[in-house]
């Protein structure tokens, strides 16, 4: 009271005197408190459940905004995934083994192809060695048929037995590159001498490489599929007639051409050439009919002895394309199976036509062809829609992409097709040398089943 009244002898207000007196007690309490806890949950961002309160944060400026925080890599688990491939930055566009099964070759909107070793995939690490493509960036991507010269080396060079192409989404044309060797045993990848020159005149859905390593086929949304030479040259130019072009491919073997499109048909090409080695012509081999509406996607065995499509009607077939087309020999249908999943479809049949993998949207259904059921399904596998499915060349893995990540599944229904087919032949035999093998292949699989899910089957 005496310091008030000191103050008040200095002309100052008693009012003013008792808001100074209790300005100065709160700051005092105030620096002497401990940090708050914050109200935010206990859930949220670590960052914001303490703060100074002696140091109230200051708004942002409006031009600045908060900080943009990194886009979330897409979480999926599954007992049968193998393996997440992550390395590219953006969304994996297509994807494609080698005949030999050592390599998946994988573009990216993220200006680079990424070579994959098949030796890591069950293994935690996963190695690769990158392709940069300057100024654009691959849509798809084919490897070379090994040790044949599919890419012409240059002259007084050596076959270069891995090389690949990729589609240019910008430049809109092929470009070829071959791995070279460095002194110091690394490698590196090299573009070849010049793209091939720009004919198309709708944007292209897909691209290949024959196994024989005789020709390329790209193929547009139009209706034209062209057949190149490995040195650039037209060949050849075909009009499906299919009013659009839905998907396209080089069969296995390197002998058919096929598309699908508006039309419920399938329809195949042969490419033929000469005893050495010439070009000649492009043939009608053989369609496939049977849907009711516009076929999306179809896939070759790996003999291109059966042959799995999938259409807007709702239904995937098989069927068996080892005919005698050039006597007028049509293909036969094996079975009809339900289409489980979203447009838009894919499909892929095993390289033994044992099992056929079909995703929608982002999900994939794996189903047993002898029987047409459902065998394994897989939802929400990545974050997009699925841009591209394939089976290893051993029909051990079912592999997709549709974002950052390349997915891996073990196809435990590829090893129950073989443990179901091996018994049926077991029960019509009465060779024993074949019996000990049937029996040995059903062992192998039953094991491997095991190996997968860690108990018997």
């Amino acid at each position: 009271m005496e310091a008030a009244a000191a103050l008040g002898g200095s002309g100052l207000p008693v009012a003013l005197i008792v808001l100074i007196l209790v300005l100065l007690l709160a700051v005092a309490l105030h620096r002497s408190a401990p940090w708050e806890t914050s109200t935010a949950p206990q859930d949220g961002p670590r960052e914001n459940r303490h703060a100074r309160p002696e140091e109230p944060r200051k708004a942002k400026p409006a031009a600045r905004g908060r900080r943009e925080k990194k886009p979330q890599q897409h979480s999926f688990a599954h007992q049968l995934l193998v393996a997440a491939l992550k390395g590219h930055s953006s969304r994996v566009t297509c994807l494609d083994f080698s005949s030999n099964g050592k390599y998946l070759a994988s573009c990216s909107e993220d200006r680079t192809v990424r070579l994959w070793s098949t030796r890591d995939l069950a293994g935690r690490e996963h190695r690769c060695l990158r392709a940069n493509v300057g100024l654009d960036h691959a849509e798809f991507v084919r490897l070379s048929p090994d040790s044949r010269a599919a890419i012409e080396p240059a002259k007084g060079k050596k076959l270069v037995p891995l090389a690949f192409i990729i589609w240019l989404a910008n430049a809109e044309t092929i470009r070829v590159y071959k791995m070279i060797k460095k002194d110091d045993g690394s490698f590196t990848f090299s573009v070849t001498s010049g793209d091939f020159p720009k004919k198309h005149k709708a944007p292209v859905i897909n691209i290949g490489i024959a196994e024989t390593g005789k020709f390329i086929m790209t193929a547009s949304s139009d209706t034209t599929i062209l057949i190149w030479s490995p040195k650039g040259e037209v060949l050849a130019s075909i009009n499906t007639n299919q009013m659009n072009n839905a998907y396209a491919t080089v069969s296995p073997c390197g002998r058919f051409v096929a598309s699908c499109g508006f039309t419920p048909d399938v329809k195949v090409w042969e490419v033929c050439f000469s005893k050495n080695g010439d070009f000649r012509e492009v043939t009608r081999a053989f369609e496939l009919k049977g849907h009711t509406a516009g076929v999306q996607s179809f896939s070759f065995s790996n003999d291109s002895r059966r042959m799995a499509t999938v259409s807007k009607d709702g239904t995937w077939k098989f069927w068996g394309t080892d005919v005698e087309y050039k006597k007028q020999q049509d293909p036969y249908l094996l079975l009809t199976g339900q289409c489980a999943v979203l447009e838009p479809c894919r499909i892929a049949l095993s390289p033994d036509g044992r099992t056929v993998a079909v995703a929608g949207t982002t999900d994939i259904v794996v189903c047993n062809t002898r029987r047409g059921e459902e065998e394994e399904r897989f939802f929400g596998v990545h974050s997009h829609c699925i841009t591209d499915l394939a089976f290893d060349t051993t029909g051990r893995y079912v592999v997709s992409c549709g974002d950052h990540a390349i997915r891996v599944f073990h196809n435990t229904a590829g090893h129950r097709a073989v443990v179901e087919e091996m018994e049926a032949m077991l029960k019509k035999t009465g060779n024993k040398a074949t019996q000990e093998r049937l029996e040995q292949q059903i062992s192998s699989a039953l094991k491997a089943l095991a190996a997968i899910y860690g108990k018997k089957h």
